[in-house]
């Protein structure tokens, strides 16, 4: 057995729900999952949005696995096959077997990856996303300058000292960002465990 699982997982599906699902329960289209990881948000979440075909995926082959195991374990008929998506590459969105999506998912993707990663994945999503589309970034973030808690600051240098390309993200570069590929910042949720949940959308004035 290929599937893997990821305590987080059993803690944050929930609260992500409760943030994603007003607007995917009544969504219709693809939905795209950057960075899927285990592949157990795709089966909840493709579970509970029926009218959405979810697309999962992933770089890491290990991930890929798991997700197309839990998948097959699912029996979900609208959850696709993973796809290899590599967000260090800028034209990554070629992957889309798609043309539009009304939806991008991206679950603690931008803080253990380099800036060029949410610099690509902002672009693309101006590119593939629908006029009334959304894309959802969950995960720990800095506003204007500073950590929301100690923890996500220790959280922080661990990432740093790892990887020093990697680390928690800052709202106000993300939403200039945004701004940068024609889109807007719609809504910061605040979420439990010092995290946030980043929404999204087309900027119509762009």
């Amino acid at each position: 057995m290929t599937r893997r699982d990821a305590p987080a997982f059993h803690r944050n599906h929930g609260p992500i729900w409760s943030a994603i699902g007003p607007f995917l329960e009544r969504a219709a289209g693809d939905v795209l999952e950057v960075g899927s990881g285990t592949g157990q948000h795709a089966v909840e979440f493709a579970r509970k949005a029926h009218g959405v075909r979810w697309w999962p995926s992933d770089v890491d082959p290990h991930s890929l696995a798991s997700i197309a195991d839990w998948r097959a374990q699912s029996g979900l008929a609208n959850l696709q096959s993973p796809l290899r998506i590599d967000l260090l590459d800028a034209g990554w969105d070629a992957a889309c077997p798609f043309d539009r999506a009304v939806a991008i998912v991206a679950i603690n993707v931008l803080h253990i990856s380099p800036w060029r990663v949410s610099e690509n994945l902002f672009a693309g999503a101006a590119r593939r996303l629908g006029p009334d589309g959304r894309l959802f970034v969950y995960g720990p973030f800095k506003v204007d300058g500073a950590h929301t808690a100690p923890s996500n600051a220790a959280f922080d240098a661990t990432l740093r000292a790892e990887n020093a390309e990697w680390g928690v993200r800052d709202m106000r570069d993300l939403t200039a960002l945004a701004a940068a590929n024609g889109l807007r910042m719609a809504e910061k949720a605040p979420m439990p465990a010092n995290n946030f949940m980043l929404v999204i959308a087309r900027d119509r004035d762009a």
